[in-house]
C-alpha cells in the first residue's frame, strides 16, 4: 500500500498497554511514525520500535512543548496527531487516505472528532460527546502552543480548516483510580501555568466550580448516556475542575503568608 506525505507522532510515558493498539493501523497511512519518549520504564520504547516507529526520547517539558518537539522530528509536510490511548478506525483510515487521492487536500488544516470509550464498551456511545480539535494539518500552516498544559494546534492567519466525518476512539480511562490520579498531576500542571503567566482564578469559584462542571460534563457533554460510568466520569471531571481553583487558592495563600513573613 502507497504510504501518504504524511508523517504521524505520538508522546508517551508507560503507554505499553495502550500504545500497540494506536500503532496498529498507521502503517496504512504514514512511512514515518515517530514516538517522542518521556522516560517509560514498562516497555514503551520496544514496544515501538517493534511496530516500526523512530523512537526519540525527551525529558517532559509540558504538554505543547513535547509535540513541538515531536513536530520537529517529522519527515513529511503534513503531520498527524495522536495521542498514545487513541485508535484510528478502518473507516477513518480510509477517509484520510482519501483527501491525498487527488493530490494536495483541500484544506490546510482538519479537525478530527475525538470519542471517549468508557471501560466495557467497545467503541463510543452513539450519542457520545465529542471534541473536535485540528489533528492533521499542514506545517508550513500550524504548530502546537508553547503552552505547558493547552493542546491544541495554532494555525497561520487564514488558514482554510475543514472536519472529517470519522472519529477517533479515545480509550482515555484505565480505571477510576488512575484517572483521578491522571487529573491530580494535570491540575497542580495548571496551577503551575497560571503562576507562570501571572494569572489567578477569583475565589468565588471555589463555591461554583463543582456544580457547574458537574452540570457541563453530565448534561452538555452527555455523560448522562453511559449510565453509572458516565455519571462517575462527569463527577470526576468536576472535581478536577473544582480541585484546580482549590490548588491556585492554596498557592496565592502561601504566597501571600510567604511574603508578610520579615
Amino acid at each position: 500500500m502507497v504510504t501518504l506525505p504524511l508523517s504521524i507522532f505520538i508522546i508517551a510515558r508507560n503507554e505499553a498497554d495502550r500504545l500497540p493498539r494506536t500503532l496498529e493501523p498507521l502503517a496504512a497511512l504514514s512511512d514515518d511514525i515517530v514516538v517522542v519518549d518521556s522516560g517509560s520504564t514498562d516497555g514503551t520504547v520496544a514496544l515501538a520500535e517493534a511496530a516500526g516507529a523512530r523512537v526519540i526520547h525527551n525529558d517532559w517539558p509540558g504538554y505543547g512543548p513535547q509535540k513541538r518537539f515531536a513536530e520537529a522530528q517529522c519527515r513529511h509536510p503534513w503531520l498527524l496527531n495522536l495521542d498514545a490511548d487513541e485508535w484510528l478506525p478502518p473507516e477513518l483510515v480510509a477517509e484520510i487516505r482519501a483527501l491525498f487521492a487527488a493530490g494536495t487536500p483541500a484544506a490546510d488544516a482538519y479537525e478530527i472528532r475525538i470519542a471517549e470509550v468508557f471501560p466495557g464498551e467497545d467503541a463510543p456511545h452513539p450519542l457520545a460527546y465529542a471534541l473536535p480539535p485540528v489533528r492533521l494539518y499542514h506545517r508550513a500552516k500550524g504548530a502546537y502552543s508553547t503552552s505547558i498544559v493547552h493542546d491544541r494546534v495554532d494555525l497561520v492567519p487564514g488558514a482554510k480548516v475543514a472536519r472529517l466525518r470519522g472519529i477517533v476512539h479515545h480509550f482515555s480511562v484505565r480505571s477510576i483510580g488512575d484517572q483521578i490520579a491522571k487529573l491530580n498531576a494535570y491540575a497542580d500542571q495548571q496551577v503551575a501555568d497560571l503562576a507562570q503567566r501571572g494569572k489567578r482564578i477569583p475565589d468565588w469559584r471555589i463555591f461554583t466550580e463543582f456544580p457547574l462542571a458537574f452540570f457541563k460534563a453530565y448534561l452538555i457533554r452527555r455523560h448522562f448516556v453511559r449510565g453509572i460510568y458516565g455519571f462517575i466520569t462527569a463527577m470526576n471531571f468536576a472535581f478536577y475542575r473544582w480541585l484546580r481553583v482549590a490548588k491556585d487558592y492554596e498557592r496565592r495563600s502561601l504566597e501571600r503568608k510567604r511574603n508578610r513573613q520579615p
